[in-house]
């Protein structure tokens, strides 16, 4: 790997911390392929942090869940590799997520959450020097003044839990205004004197947290106007595809091609559909064989994950005709529609395998009127979908919490509990692709129909 950089340096064995405060774009100059690989590695730790968030995970539970996220995705053999793969890999992002407010939105919780866990993990002396660094409105509290406060400074510790403060030494305070703290302050965690809030050592994690999240909204929006005004466009040919996709990406496992699910058959797909496929993918299903036709955009979606899922090109053609003939005719099948799954196969034009879509990629897409495509827990009315779910066969209290986490916007964690409480399991994995719903419940049934023989 070559990455050249003209300022910032890579930490050393006596630097305090390898924990930035991006405060600053950095000097440095990376190959695409890298750029993007980097940024896509931080996309699974801001993903699986955002399905920990979503569980309900406790902050014990998330901070051994970060630490492992980081460990497997951003934690390469060599110290100074992680140190740019870190920057280079928050700046890339930075691009992508400060398009929209949405984006924003999402990319400033789960990187404020990200450092968190971090900063809670680096030593005390690493922690006093990022503090130094974020120039914080922060003063160390004096052995007088602690001696003065201490009877008060218990009494919030052994409210909240706190180890008791001893003496000023074993147990430092900062002093700050205390609207710099909300966090700590809305819980009633620190003892408020004089408009100061006085916070222990434990508690500077909130004072770092809510100065880094300030400076990130901030530098998001002045990177929107920048990426609008300028860089999109200067860059249309190199770094504005790459950008614009990785907000999208898919970055689980390759379901171009069938995996242990093996193959399916035309004679066994209704089955198959019925027991197996995920609700987006069931209802296009149940669509094509209603109407006889789906336009392009739910034959796309439903014609790859059949692909993905090890339906075979001949038997493909063959399904598809059977079908869309009903309503076009078979002349007009043969040469209007057998070209385009063809082509999904790489057996037509540039001869690309073409990837099934991913959960992202269901959810961003917009149908329109008259389209069957996208993910029914974003597109459906609540009506729709609860009739939709209570056909599957999910039960009353497994369906309110679905409900729940579809109005809380967690859609692929609203299929991931449609998934456990139609096979009787947890998935802890989470559901991120539909032909992953599709293979795990496959191996599911398989196992159930072994230890039933």
């Amino acid at each position: 790997m070559e990455i050249f950089q003209s300022q910032k340096k890579a930490p050393t064995a006596d630097v305090v911390s390898a924990l930035p405060t991006y405060r600053s774009v950095p000097h440095l100059e990376v190959r695409l392929e890298d750029f993007e690989r980097y940024a896509l590695d931080r996309c699974r730790v801001l993903n699986g942090i955002s399905d920990g968030l979503s569980r309900g995970k406790k902050p014990d539970e998330m901070d051994k869940l970060v630490h492992g996220l980081w460990k497997d995705n951003m934690g390469p053999q060599y110290a100074s590799e992680t140190f740019y793969k870190d920057i280079i890999s928050h700046f890339a992002l930075r691009l992508s997520y400060c398009r929209t407010e949405e984006l924003r939105k999402w990319f400033l919780s789960m990187e404020t959450t990200l450092y968190r866990y971090r900063f809670k993990n680096e030593s005390t002396k690493a922690q006093r020097a990022l503090m130094e660094e974020f120039g914080l409105p922060c003063k160390s509290v004096s052995t007088t003044e602690f001696e003065a406060m201490k009877e008060k400074l218990c009494q919030v510790a052994n409210s909240t839990g706190q180890p008791l403060p001893i003496v000023a030494a074993d147990a430092p305070y900062f002093k700050v205004p205390f609207e710099e703290v909300p966090e700590l302050v809305a819980g009633r965690k620190v003892f408020i004197h004089k408009g100061h809030a006085f916070v222990a050592m434990n508690q500077v994690v909130s004072l770092v947290v809510t100065q880094f999240r300030s400076d990130l909204s901030k530098a998001l929006v002045l990177a929107s106007r920048k990426w609008t005004t300028t860089i999109r466009e200067k860059e249309k040919d190199r770094l504005t595809p790459i950008v614009e996709g990785l907000c999208t990406s898919y970055v689980g496992p390759d379901y171009s091609q069938p995996k242990e699910s093996g193959e399916i058959s035309i004679k066994d797909i209704d089955q198959v559909a019925n027991s197996s496929f995920p609700l987006c993918m069931r209802h296009l299903f149940a669509k094509l064989r209603e109407d006889h036709h789906l336009k392009h955009g739910g034959r796309m979606q439903l014609g790859l994950f059949l692909k993905g899922a090890g339906l075979k090109l001949d038997d493909a053609l063959t399904f598809w005709k059977a079908e869309l003939s009903k309503k076009v005719g078979a002349e007009r099948f043969d040469k209007e529609y057998a070209y385009g799954i063809r082509h999904n196969y790489g057996k037509e034009g540039k001869r690309t395998d073409y990837t099934p879509y991913s959960c992202q990629k269901i959810i961003s897409s917009t149908p329109g009127v008259g389209d069957h495509h996208g993910c029914p827990y974003r597109h459906f009315s609540e009506e729709n979908l609860r009739a939709a779910l209570g056909k599957m066969g999910v039960g009353s209290r497994p369906l309110e919490d679905v409900m729940e986490k579809v109005r809380n916007r967690h859609y692929q964690l609203a299929c991931t509990l449609t998934f456990e409480a139609i096979h009787g399991t947890s998935c802890d994995a989470g559901i991120n692709h539909p032909n992953q719903y599709f293979s795990d419940s496959q191996r599911i049934l398989a196992s159930k129909n072994q230890s039933t023989m």
